[in-house]
C-alpha cells in the first residue's frame, strides 16, 4: 500500500504552494485538497499563461493527474463552477467529496456583516463565507454536497433554518433567497456538479491500496491555523499536516513525505500579529519586488523578513521532512538582508512561539545581500552569499531545504 506525499505551508500562507504542487503532480497519479475553500488561491505560470486556482486542486494543470477535493474542504459551488470553465474535459479526472461541506451566497453576506459590526477589531477575512460555513459545521447545522443531489429536499432544510433564524438574518441587514430562487441555484449545482459527487474516502482507500502516487494539498499555512496559528486571527480549519487525515479520512501512518513551502522572507495578509513586518522602505520593494497581492482578494500582502522562529514551530507542528524554499528572487539587490531569531515578550528574549505574539518584537540578524539569483537552476551556480543564507536557515529551522524557487516559472527550480 502507497503512502502519500503532503505539501503544507509554513508561514502565514500565500507561500508559494501553487507551483511545487504542479512541480511535483508532474509525478503523482492524485491530488488531494484537505482543508480551506475559496478564500485562498494558487497562482501557477505555464508559458506566457497564468492560472489563479482556489478551489481545484493543482493537478488540474498535468493531464495524467486526476484531482480530489476531501471532505475537509468547504465548497462554493458557484465559485467552483466558475473556476471549472477555464478547463476542458474534467470528467474522470475530478472528485468531490459528498461529506465535503456546501458554502452558500448567504455565508458570505453573513461573513461581511459580521466583520462590519465589529469594526476595527474586525480579523480581516476575505469575506467569503469561510467562517460562517464551517461555523455552521461545527454547529451540526451544515448541508453537505451529497445532499446537493436531492435539491428539494434540501431547499426545504434551508428554508426551515433560514424561518427559525429570521431574526439574527434581519439583526445583520442579510437577505435571503426565495424559496424558489433557491430551489433553482440547488437545481442548476447540481446539474453541473452532480456526476463530480461521490465518496472520496472509499476513492482514497482505493487507490492507496493500488499503490498510486498521491499528493495531498491544503491551503493557507500553518501560522492560519486554527489551534496551532495566531488565534483569533486565523482560518477556521486545520491547516497543518495532521489536517490531511481528517480532511481526506486517511490515517497518520498513511502519510509519507511531508515537504513544507515558505518564502525567503514572510508576508501576510489582513489583520493580526506579524511580528517581522517591515513597516519602512524594505518592506516596500519586498511587496513590489514580490508582486505581494492576493490571488483571491487582490490585497496588497503585508511584508517583512524571514522569521526562524516560526518556521522552527511549524517545522516540528507538521512533521517536515524537506523545505521548499520560493522566491529568493524576491531578495535580489538588498545589500543586507534580515533573520528574525527570537522574540522579545515582556522585556524577555524567547525563542519559540509564545501564546500571544500580539506584544511580541523580533530580534534580527542580518546576512549580506547578493546581486543575483533570478532564473538559476543550479545551487552550485547561486552567489555564495545566496547560499551561505540558505545553510544559515537550515541551520535555525532544523531540516533541508530541498528545493529552491528562483522565478514564478515552472523550470526556475532548484532540487538539491
Amino acid at each position: 500500500m502507497s503512502k502519500a506525499n503532503l505539501i503544507v505551508g509554513l508561514q502565514w500562507g500565500d507561500e508559494g504552494k501553487g507551483k511545487i504542487v504542479d512541480h511535483m503532480a508532474q509525478t503523482h497519479d492524485y491530488v488531494c485538497r484537505f482543508a480551506g475553500g475559496h478564500n485562498a488561491g494558487h497562482t501557477i505560470v505555464i508559458g506566457d499563461k497564468k492560472y489563479g486556482l482556489h478551489l481545484i486542486p493543482s493537478g488540474v494543470l498535468n493531464p495524467s493527474a486526476k484531482n480530489i477535493v476531501g471532505n475537509g474542504v468547504v465548497l462554493s459551488p458557484k465559485d467552483f463552477i466558475k473556476e471549472m470553465e477555464q478547463f476542458d474535459n474534467l470528467k474522470g479526472r475530478l472528485f468531490l467529496s459528498d461529506k465535503a461541506h456546501v458554502l452558500f451566497p448567504y455565508h458570505a453576506l453573513i461573513d461581511q456583516a459580521k466583520e462590519r459590526m465589529k469594526g476595527d477589531k474586525a480579523i480581516g477575512t476575505t469575506g467569503k463565507g469561510i467562517g460562517p460555513a464551517y461555523g455552521d459545521k461545527i454547529a451540526r447545522v451544515g448541508h453537505r454536497l451529497g445532499e446537493l443531489l436531492n435539491p428539494k429536499k434540501l431547499t426545504d432544510k434551508i428554508v426551515a433554518y433560514f424561518e427559525m433564524n429570521k431574526s439574527i438574518f434581519d439583526a445583520m441587514g442579510v437577505e435571503l433567497p426565495t424559496q424558489a430562487e433557491l430551489l433553482a441555484e440547488l437545481e442548476d449545482y447540481k446539474r453541473v456538479l452532480g456526476n463530480y459527487i461521490t465518496d472520496t474516502t472509499q476513492l482514497m482507500w482505493k487507490i492507496m491500496d493500488e499503490d498510486k502516487k498521491i499528493l495531498l494539498v491544503g491551503a493557507q499555512g500553518t501560522m492560519l491555523d486554527i489551534d496551532h496559528g495566531t488565534y483569533p486571527y486565523v482560518t477556521s480549519s486545520s491547516t497543518v499536516s495532521a489536517g490531511a487525515c481528517t480532511g481526506l479520512g486517511i490515517n497518520p501512518k498513511d502519510l509519507g513525505k511531508v515537504t513544507g513551502i515558505a518564502k525567503a522572507y514572510c508576508t501576510r495578509v489582513g489583520n493580526g500579529p506579524f511580528p517581522s513586518e517591515d513597516f519602512g522602505s524594505e518592506g516596500d520593494t519586498l511587496r513590489k519586488n514580490g508582486h505581494e497581492f492576493g490571488t483571491t482578494t487582490g490585497r496588497a500582502r503585508r511584508c517583512g523578513w524571514f522569521d526562524a522562529v516560526a518556521m522552527r514551530h511549524a517545522v516540528r507542528v507538521n512533521g517536515v521532512d524537506q523545505v521548499a524554499l520560493m522566491k529568493l528572487d524576491v531578495l535580489d539587490g538588498f545589500d543586507e538582508v534580515k533573520v528574525c531569531v527570537a522574540y522579545e515578550v515582556e522585556g524577555k528574549e524567547v525563542d519559540y512561539v509564545p501564546y500571544d505574539l500580539n506584544d511580541a518584537k523580533p530580534i534580527y540578524i542580518s546576512f549580506s545581500g547578493w546581486d543575483k539569483t533570478e532564473g538559476v537552476r543550479e545551487f552550485d551556480k547561486l552567489p555564495q552569499t545566496a547560499k551561505s543564507y540558505i545553510f544559515a536557515l537550515e541551520e535555525m529551522i532544523g531540516t533541508k531545504i530541498g528545493i529552491i524557487s528562483t522565478s514564478p516559472e515552472r523550470k526556475d527550480t532548484i532540487i538539491r
